[in-house]
């Protein structure tokens, strides 16, 4: 009788798999499937305490190296709900104490962190591969909360939720290539309704000198860390949402650095003859439209693309009659 396991898709077998790219496998093997797993979680445990040893230096203490080594244990489970009871519970504990002292009170260099766990991804991502095909990716995620004092929870639309939650946003910073992809970063957005209350950002613990920006005003400071940490993407990619924003635009022109963002449908182009409209015709030919990009401000018919005219405009700016329509012959 065959015998069904879970096991994971992924790529490189020098990391855990992620926990959504879970198939089911049958097999008669049982023997052999089972020593492959047990393999295979040996050199997860193996690279885990690599890492771990790699960022060791950047707690003060032993306890919170060891608690903070159960808390990522804890996170890359199979829980169906993860917070300091449930992280607490899969490592042992007694209680989240523990693990409420490491994120509350404890003295560790978050930053130091994240900049050792960036080298560790470019050195395991990067080695080897074409800068071309090395791109760093920007997109936020909201965390439904249902309190009023998580720092920076307000009621704002999530992509997560697909509506306005009371939620939690940050913007994290993806490396991938084609080896894979991992987090490198991330900047937790405070909203005006925190920035503009300093009584309730002291009692936050968030510093005085934190003041309001944007989610594309903090792309380039997660762009300047990653570049500290030696990692050279060849590309940026983000959605509209960065997109639109010339300043995050104009700082990566002058860093030199290649960028490719999604832009509303409404955003106009500026060349030497003019503003081009992205607006086009629903049935225009996609070949024809980029020749027209391509070759600059010609007037063709077909893309319906002029400097400056807008889709009323262009109908009146256009003096050619309509194409006759040929007569149909009567149906007999």
């Amino acid at each position: 009788m065959s015998k069904g396991l879970w096991c994971s898709a992924y790529r490189c077998d020098r990391v855990r798999p992620p926990l959504d790219h879970a198939v089911f496998v049958t097999t008669t093997e049982d023997l052999a499937m089972a020593a492959a797993l047990r393999v295979e979680v040996e050199s997860w445990s193996k690279e885990l305490d690599a890492l771990m040893l790699r960022v060791g230096g950047c707690f003060v203490r032993p306890e919170a190296r060891r608690t903070a080594r159960d808390a990522i244990d804890g996170l890359l489970a199979d829980l169906p709900r993860k917070n300091c009871w449930s992280l607490a519970e899969y490592a042992g504990h007694g209680s989240p104490d523990r693990l409420q002292h490491l994120l509350g009170r404890a003295r560790w260099d978050d930053a130091a962190v994240r900049a050792d766990v960036a080298g560790y991804v470019a050195e395991n991502l990067t080695v080897g591969v074409d800068t071309d095909l090395v791109a760093l990716v920007f997109d936020e995620t909201g965390d439904q909360k249902k309190g009023s004092r998580t720092i920076g929870v307000q009621r704002q639309y999530s992509g997560t939720c697909g509506r306005i939650e009371n939620c939690q946003l940050a913007v994290y910073a993806t490396l991938a290539t084609p080896a894979g992809h991992a987090f490198v970063d991330v900047e937790l957005h405070l909203p005006q309704s925190w920035t503009s209350d300093p009584d309730r950002l002291a009692e936050a613990g968030v510093p005085q000198e934190v003041g309001f920006a944007t989610k594309p005003q903090l792309a380039p400071r997660m762009t300047e860390r990653v570049l500290a940490a030696g990692i050279l993407p060849g590309w940026i990619a983000a959605d509209e949402a960065y997109g639109d924003n010339p300043e995050l635009r104009r700082e990566l022109e002058t860093r030199c650095m290649n960028y490719v963002m999604a832009v509303s449908c409404d955003t106009q182009v500026p060349t030497p003859a003019g503003k081009l409209s992205r607006r086009q015709p629903r049935r225009a030919d996609p070949t024809q439209r980029l020749a027209g990009l391509v070759r600059g401000p010609r007037q063709q018919r077909r893309t319906a693309l002029r400097p400056g005219l807008h889709q009323h405009q262009r109908r009146r700016a256009d003096p050619s009659p309509p194409a006759a329509v040929p007569a149909q012959p009567a149906h007999r």
